[in-house]
């Protein structure tokens, strides 16, 4: 969980970075790139574990950014 909140660079839902907000302090998303969900697969002890992804298709809602004031 935290190998893929660290690759995620966008805020999306309770996932904030600062890094990635608009300029009104809102979460900023980028679902070009991380319209996913993602499963990483341990590998062994030495060894890095595996992430493996599958693209999310949306066909009746769009996503967007939410304004939580």
């Amino acid at each position: 969980m935290c190998r893929d909140a660290l690759a995620r660079e966008e805020s999306a839902g309770c996932h904030f970075r600062e890094e990635h907000q608009t300029p009104d302090g809102e979460c900023q998303r980028d679902d070009a790139r991380f319209a996913h969900v993602a499963a990483w697969f341990h590998a062994g002890p030495a060894a890095t574990p595996t992430r493996v992804r599958e693209p999310l298709s949306f066909q009746s809602v769009v996503p967007g950014e939410r304004n939580y004031r």
